[in-house]
Parts: structure tokens; C-alpha cells; sequence
């Protein structure tokens, strides 16, 4: 967990986030998310919540040639062997075409390449061992698009070719059929090589005239979608939430004794414990040592082999966490110097091949940049690389293409192999590269939020509408939720090391617990009980039998103080008093009405500080409410100032730059007006609100104190010693509004002159006469607007009651 130095969030208009809501049947929260996803359409939105977007096999690029090409084969018994890759994807795509070929009536071999010996994909070698095989058709699945020669090679032996692949081309493609979802117009370009595999075999049981098990191949095609990290978003989303529901039931004992050993129960699994539980497991095969048990785990039906192999992958899985600790830590030795590098590239001896992704994946999350690991082993480095943010790996490789042997992969993971001489150019070279195209501002730990909640939405029902937007993944991350303005107290240590810790979030009258992992309670000292905007995620806990929400903190930001700007802070009291004094014009219709009563009002703050147009915060009190309207804008952009002011100031109308206008207090004053109002109010502010209105609706004894004023200064006050006596007692200082009522007062009852006129303010008593106040069309005014708000504010504390009720 980090401390932020800022969090922030696209801009929401709660009118559109209102409507969607509505039109889809879903909680404000989600559809403040999907519209910051850029999916403010509802059409659009309820295509995506679906998850249902399938497409024809036959669209698959040159499909049709590839199929008719293996019924070929098999018809005259060629010898055809499918060349996969030793991760998950590799593995799980080969599993599925060894699987519709045996359906097919073929004994298929494959070859899965060892990290060590082989290296990445298709080699001339690999070619030649084929050829000597004789081997009549080779497939390729998650490799292959970029090995152009290595295909002619093959070609030339006699070898007819196939690629099923998802990565980047090269210059040149394979001179024979080609399976990928970019290339020949297939409609989603995302897949990755188990979904591609899949696709193919769909296409092969329709050319074959079989009806097979196709459906339960989606238990492979989702683990692999989700541990390749390919965009969870179209088909894919279908592929994996529909492949996750199989998983769940899978008759693969390959799988279920890897459920077992990883401690999954199938009701558990979802994305998160299929990329962290499982995945690990299956690429350990191929990082340590060779991918061949994992792919028999796949394809065995034998339960005790599938124990005995899912038991040794999970040895081999603890061995690749200590290998990985052993080469993180001295990456992080090998970047003394360079700091302040916009990228990492370091490099070493002895560092295991097979940790080197995930050590970069590991550096660029800790550092927010890309980062480039690379193992030297005889003058040669071969490393893996992982982008950060919206860097292009692959593009930035390219450019330094002059330094390289040769690379491979995409825009957000690639690896690569150079010469250890040319290491020092790559770097300066990438680093180059880097510096043009990440801002230095983009390298402070920051948070982008989808939603702004209070405490009390951090409950199990909110937690299950989150899942309507899963899967999570790859361009639909899990939502970051941002709880502002709150206090993070009751700090414990957690786990048998105490390394992490629970706590408890409290704010607006709610207490959340959460949780925050690989953050001990002394590394939050002096934190608990400061306000502070809490950045975490929202997850289900399923533990004991029990199902709760359960809060993820992932950092913090101090909530800052010092930057409310009162509206009429450039007018002098006087100024103000005068402006009210005057007939209010008639203002046209309200603006729409927003309701986001309790709600929270720190979150609600929070959520309309990101759009782009000023925001008025209006209250029933601004001295009494500064010191908690200070808190609404915690950890914003400190460049940026919220404008405050009361209900009485927007009398004389409110700025005409403001859209909106949000109430933390329910009116005080009898006020219609142009601007869009957001009410955020609760039943203790509906409380604080009749307290005021009271307090200002009073005349009689502020009259009193006034005409007793004017006579003590021989019936005369002008200037400052008119503003004094207008303000009062300084522990219950009047607002403008109640002062210009009192001259209104004293000036129809003819008890004394008013004279406004900048520069020149004074107020002079007339004849002393015995006067009722009740004769002045003011005083009136003022006692029945006090009845008619208590009616209101009666009415609308009993309506919060019933809805805190429901």
C-alpha cells in the first residue's frame, strides 16, 4: 500500500450518472463507473453488462483453408504435431487442439519448447528435429506469427504449416494459413491464442462432422484469457465469465487436483484466484523447469497422475516465489544509480530466465514505470519486459531494434535478446525513449478513481452490483473507489507475521472495516485518526461460511485544509447587506433537482469536484460549516479552490460561471434559481437547518439590540460603527440577510432613516413612538417564510427518517 500524493477522477455529470442509473436498473455508484469507462450510452452500457458478444469461427482468417488442410491430414494419417509455448496460454491452447484432434480421430504429438534450451517460439532447430520426424503438419498456437523463415524452413522440408497465434507481426507473415484475431477482419482483434484455438476448433468439429465437447473447452480458454492479459472487454468477456461458470465444474481432474492443491474450493474461483492461484502453478512448469507436466495435466483423465503432477507444480511453484524473491531483491540493487530513470532496465548473472516477467512486473508496479529484466549468461541477456500506464513496449523496442537480436511480444509485455556489449546502448537508448513519452508528473503515485463512496456504502450489497461489472482484467480493472474525509482508526496487526493490517474507516456517521495488505500498523503511525481520503477496492469475502463485503485499502492521501473560498469574499459586509436590501428579481425555473441525500456529503463533494465546471457548496451556515466543508475537498488538485456561500447569499444570484449547486444544508431561505441543485443533505444537517432558520427568523430581539444601539450613539450610526452594530455580539455575529431585514424593518415602521449609498451608510432614528413590529410588511414576510421552511424541514426530516428506515 502507498501514500498517494494524489488521487483524481474523470469527469461525472451527476445528470447522466441519474439517468443511466435509471435506465438500467442499477446503483448510482456502477453508473458513475461505466460512464467514466466511456459508457454514458445505456445502449452501449447494457451490451457491455451482458457480456454475451460472439462471433462466427468461419470469420477467423483463413479458417476455411486451415481446415480443410488438417482433414487432409488426418484422412491420410500424416503425422501432425502441435508446436504451443510454456505459459498458460500456450499450454492451455495446445491442450485444446491435441483435444479436437484426437476428437477428430488423430494421434497428434506436440512439442512445447523449454525456456532454458529453446527460448521463445519456433527455432530453425526445433524445424530440423520436425523435419527429420517426419513430419507431415505442423501447427502452431500462441507463436509462430513472427517466424516467417522458420516457416519457409519448414515448408522446404515437406512440412505443411499452420499459425494460430494473437501476438504482434513482424515485417514479413508466414507464407501459409494464418489464425489471428488482427489480421483478415475478424471482428475482435483481442483474443489471445487458447480463445484462437478454441475458434479453430469449433471450425474443425462443423469440417469433420463431429459434435464435440467445445463447450467444455472454456475452462482453458478462460484461465489462459485471464493469466494472458489480454483486454477483458467484447468476447472476451463472454469467453471468460461463460469459461469461468465451467471451471467451476470442470471434469478435467487435471484441474481439480490443482483446485486442491492451490486451496480453492470451485465456488471460489473467479478471476482473481484463477490469476493467482492457479495460473502461477501451471506457468511454474515452464518457468523452472519444462511446460510437458503442465500440458499432462491438462490432458490426463488419470486422478492419481493428476495428483501426483498438480503435488509437483506446486513444489516447483514454491521454488519459482523464492527464485523470484532472490532475483527481485537484487534487481533492486542493480537500479542503485538510475533512480531517476523514467524506465528500469537492469540486468545481472544467475538470474532464472523463468522469474524474469514477473520480477519486472513486480519493479514496475513498485516504481509506476516500465521496467526491463534481463539475465547475462555467456555474453548473451535474455529478458522480459512489462510496460506501466499507457507506454507501448513493443513500439518503444522497436525503435531500439538497432541494439537487439531480436524481440518479441506486445504493447504492455515483450521479451527480448541482446548481446551483454550492447547492453549500456539499449539502455541509454530506451531510457531515451522513455523520457520523451512519460511526463515526469506521471511517475507520482497517484490513483485514478471510478467512484467516490462514503463508509456506508462499503457493504456487501454494493460489493455484489461491482460483479455486474466483472470479469476484471486487462482494460477493465477492478473498480478504485475513493472514500474521502475519513478517519482510519483502530489499527491492528493481521496474518501470522503481522506484515499486514485491519482497521476500521469511519465518516459521516458510518464505520467500515477494512483491510490493507503488506502494510504493518507501524508503517501507518500518525495516521490514524487524521482525515484522510482512502483509496481502495471492494471486494466479497467468502470465509468461514460467512459472506461479508470486504474493504482493500491500496493508499491514502492527507486530507489538506485552508482552501474554501467564501463566494462573496470580495464584498465588504456592507456590500452584502446593501445587495440584499434591494427587490430580488424574478429568477426563471429552478434547475433540475439532483438527489443525493444521505448519500454522504464528503463523497458527494468529492464525485462533483471532478467535473470540469465551478461547483457552488452552499450551506445554511458558512461560519459554522467552514471547518467541515474544509474537508469535501480532500487530496484534490491543491490549484484548485471551492467556493462556498449560504442560502441567503444566493438572493442576490448566484455566480453566473456556476453549473451546480450543492446543498450540504436543506434551504433556509424561500430561494428558486437557475442552477441545477445536487442535495446532499442528511437528518443531522435537516437538524442544523432548523437550528439556523430559528436563529435568523428571530427579528424581535436583534431589532431591540439595534434601536438600542442607535439610541446610545445619539440616533445615529454610519460606516463602521453601523456594521458593528448590524453584526451583533460577535459569538452570534448576524448574517447579511437578517441585517438588511432589520433596516427594512426600522424604515417601513418609519422608526429611522436608511441610507445605503457606498461610502456614505448610515442609519438615522426618527421620532421614538410605541410601534408594533408586526405592522411592518418584512417582519411579516420573515415570520411566515420561518413557518412555511419548519413545515418543510419537518416534512423532509420525516422523509429521510422513512428512507434510513427502509
Amino acid at each position: 500500500m502507498e501514500d498517494l500524493a494524489r488521487w483524481s477522477a474523470s469527469p461525472c455529470s451527476p445528470t447522466v450518472a441519474d439517468g443511466l442509473s435509471h435506465e438500467l436498473g442499477i446503483p448510482l455508484e456502477l453508473a458513475a463507473i461505466l460512464i467514466r469507462r466511456g459508457l454514458s450510452d445505456a445502449e452501449e452500457a447494457r451490451r457491455f453488462l451482458a457480456a454475451d458478444e460472439q462471433h462466427d469461427p468461419a470469420l477467423l482468417g483463413d479458417v476455411a483453408h486451415a481446415c480443410d488442410l488438417v482433414i487432409d491430414h488426418l484422412e491420410r494419417g500424416s503425422r501432425i504435431v502441435v508446436h504451443g509455448d510454456y505459459d498458460v496460454d500456450g499450454v492451455c491452447s495446445t491442450a485444446i487442439l491435441i483435444g479436437v484432434l484426437r476428437d477428430l480421430g488423430g494421434d497428434p504429438a506436440w512439442h512445447i519448447p523449454n525456456r532454458l534450451e529453446d527460448g521463445y517460439g519456433l527455432t530453425e532447430s526445433t524445424v530440423d528435429r520436425l523435419v527429420g520426424a517426419g513430419t507431415g503438419l505442423l501447427i502452431t498456437v500462441d507463436c509462430g506469427i513472427t517466424c516467417a523463415a522458420e516457416i519457409d524452413r519448414a515448408r522446404a522440408g515437406g512440412i505443411d504449416a499452420i499459425v494460430c497465434d494473437h501476438h504482434r507481426p513482424g515485417d514479413r507473415l508466414p507464407d501459409c494459413p494464418i489464425l489471428h484475431p488482427a489480421l483478415g477482419g475478424y471482428p475482435f482483434a483481442d483474443l489471445c491464442a487458447s480463445a484462437v484455438a478454441h475458434k479453430f476448433a469449433l471450425a474443425l468439429r462443423v469440417a469433420g462432422g463431429i459434435a464435440g465437447p467445445a463447450h467444455d473447452e472454456l475452462d482453458l480458454v478462460a484461465l489462459a484469457t485471464i493469466c494472458d492479459v489480454v483486454p477483458l472487454r467484447g468476447e472476451n468477456r463472454r469467453l471468460v465469465r461463460d469459461g469461468l461458470e465451467v471451471l467451476q465444474r470442470t471434469r478435467r481432474p487435471g484441474l481439480r487436483a490443482l483446485m486442491r492443491v492451490a486451496g480453492l474450493e470451485p465456488g471460489q474461483l473467479d478471476e482473481r484466484t484463477a490469476a493467482f492461484r492457479l495460473g502461477p502453478r501451471i506457468n511454474a512448469a515452464g518457468r523452472m523447469q519444462t511446460a510437458e507436466a503442465a500440458l499432462e495435466l491438462m490432458l490426463t483423465s488419470d486422478d492419481r497422475r493428476s495428483a501426483e503432477i498438480a503435488d509437483e507444480l506446486d513444489l516447483l511453484n514454491r521454488a519459482r516465489r523464492d527464485e523470484e524473491t532472490r532475483v527481485l531483491f537484487s534487481a533492486e540493487s542493480a537500479r542503485s544509480g538510475h533512480e531517476e530513470d523514467r524506465a528500469i532496465v537492469v540486468a545481472g548473472e544467475g538470474w532464472h530466465p523463468g522469474v524474469l516477467g514477473i520480477v519486472a512486473s513486480r519493479l514496475a508496479e513498485r516504481h509506476g514505470r516500465p521496467a526491463l529484466v534481463i539475465a547475462l549468461e555467456d555474453g548473451v541477456g535474455r529478458g522480459s519486459g512489462r510496460s506501466w500506464g499507457g507506454f507501448d513496449l513493443h513500439a518503444a523496442l522497436s525503435e531500439c531494434a538497432l541494439h537487439l537480436r531480436r524481440f518479441g511480444g506486445h504493447r504492455a509485455a515483450a521479451g527480448v535478446e541482446l548481446d551483454a556489449v550492447a547492453l549500456d546502448a539499449f539502455r541509454k537508448a530506451f531510457e531515451s525513449i522513455a523520457r520523451s513519452r512519460i511526463d515526469e508528473r506521471d511517475l507520482a503515485v497517484s490513483a485514478e478513481a471510478d467512484a467516490v463512496v462514503s463508509p456506508a456504502r462499503l457493504d456487501l450489497e454494493f460489493a455484489e452490483s461491482l460483479r455486474l461489472l466483472a470479469p476484471f482484467g486487462a482494460a477493465n480493472r477492478e473498480p478504485i473507489l475513493v472514500t474521502p474525509g475519513v478517519s482510519v482508526e483502530d489499527v491492528r496487526p493481521m496474518g501470522g507475521d503481522g506484515q499486514h493490517s485491519r482497521m476500521a474507516l469511519v465518516g459521516g456517521g458510518a464505520r467500515a472495516r477494512s483491510v490493507a495488505f503488506r502494510r504493518t500498523p507501524r508503517s501507518m503511525e500518525g495516521r490514524p485518526g487524521a482525515p484522510q481520503d482512502v483509496v481502495l477496492t471492494l471486494e466479497i469475502d467468502r470465509w468461514g461460511g460467512s459472506v461479508s463485503a470486504r474493504p482493500i485499502l491500496s493508499g491514502m492521501v492527507e486530507t489538506p485544509s485552508g482552501w474554501v473560498v467564501d463566494a462573496a469574499a470580495g464584498e465588504g459586509f456592507i456590500d452584502r447587506v446593501r445587495a440584499l436590501s434591494r427587490p430580488v428579481a424574478t429568477a426563471p425555473a429552478r434547475g433540475e433537482t439532483i438527489d443525493r441525500r444521505g448519500a454522504g456529503l464528503v463523497s458527494t463533494a468529492a464525485e462533483l469536484f471532478s467535473l470540469e465546471t465551478p461547483l457552488l457548496v452552499v450551506c445554511a451556515d458558512l461560519g459554522a460549516r467552514r471547518e467541515s466543508i474544509e474537508r469535501l475537498l480532500a487530496g484534490r488538485a491543491p490549484e484548485r479552490r471551492l467556493i462556498a456561500c449560504e442560502w441567503s447569499d444566493l438572493l442576490a444570484g448566484p455566480p453566473p460561471e456556476v453549473r451546480y449547486l450543492l446543498a450540504l444544508d436543506p434551504p433556509v431561505v424561500e430561494y428558486e434559481g437557475p442552477k441545477d441543485l445536487v442535495a446532499a443533505w442528511g437528518e443531522p444537517e435537516v437538524e442544523f437547518a432548523r437550528e439556523v432558520l430559528e436563529r435568523r427568523a428571530a427579528l424581535r430581539e436583534p431589532l431591540a439590540e439595534l434601536y438600542r444601539a442607535l439610541r446610545e450613539n445619539g440616533g445615529k450610526l454610519e460606516g463602521r460603527d453601523l456594521e458593528a452594530a448590524l453584526r451583533g455580539p460577535q459569538k452570534r455575529s448576524r448574517d447579511p440577510r437578517t441585517c438588511a431585514r432589520l433596516l427594512a424593518v426600522l424604515a417601513e415602521l418609519e422608526l429611522a432613516t436608511v441610507d445605503l449609498t457606498p461610502g456614505a451608510e448610515r442609519c438615522t432614528l426618527l421620532e421614538q413612538r410605541p410601534t408594533a413590529l408586526e405592522h411592518s410588511a418584512t417582519f411579516a414576510a420573515a415570520n411566515a417564510e420561518r413557518d412555511r421552511l419548519r413545515s418543510v424541514l419537518a416534512a423532509e426530516h420525516a422523509a429521510l427518517a422513512r428512507r434510513r428506515a427502509a
